[in-house]
């Protein structure tokens, strides 16, 4: 018959305690994968941002012709284009896109490319404070290119 012990049971919950972030990510963080230039701050607060909304980021840097190629690529139109670009679960988030349509559009799962937000508006996740928002919207791009309207964030009164 095994005895336990104080000393193993502490020992164990120490255990537990060390890898339960692991656990928690493994189990329901939506892990998403951002490709942003090294040095952009505004990048670095959404990445943060995802990171207090629950969402497992990993980070890879890149920059310039490389990072607007890798977008073409993958069905972001030119007009759509941002300073970021992230992928989760087989779709790719352009620009500053809030968690929330981002967790909208993983439980909707439309057959599309993904999100954007084009541009930088002010205001949106990143962007500066949300009570001093423009209004802005989120855009679906369609597997053909077209895009339409996901979300509308108005201006801040």
């Amino acid at each position: 018959m095994s005895h336990v012990t104080r000393r193993t049971m502490l020992a164990g919950a120490a255990s537990l305690a060390a890898v339960a972030p692991q656990l928690g990510l493994a189990q329901g963080a939506p892990a998403i994968h951002v490709l942003k230039d090294p040095n952009c701050g505004c990048c670095e607060a959404w990445v943060r941002i995802l990171e207090d909304e629950g969402f497992a980021v990993t980070t890879e840097a890149s920059r310039g012709a490389l990072l607007i190629r890798h977008k073409i690529d993958n069905g972001i139109p030119q007009e759509m284009i941002s300073c970021h670009t992230a992928e989760i679960d087989g779709y790719f988030i352009e620009g500053h896109v809030p968690p929330a349509d981002i967790r909208r559009l993983l439980s909707e799962r439309p057959d599309a490319v993904g999100l954007a937000v084009p541009g930088m508006p002010y205001g949106s996740p990143g962007m500066g404070p949300e009570d001093a928002r423009e209004a802005y919207d989120v855009f679906l791009i369609r597997r053909d290119g077209t895009t339409e309207v996901f979300s509308r964030y108005d201006a801040a009164a």
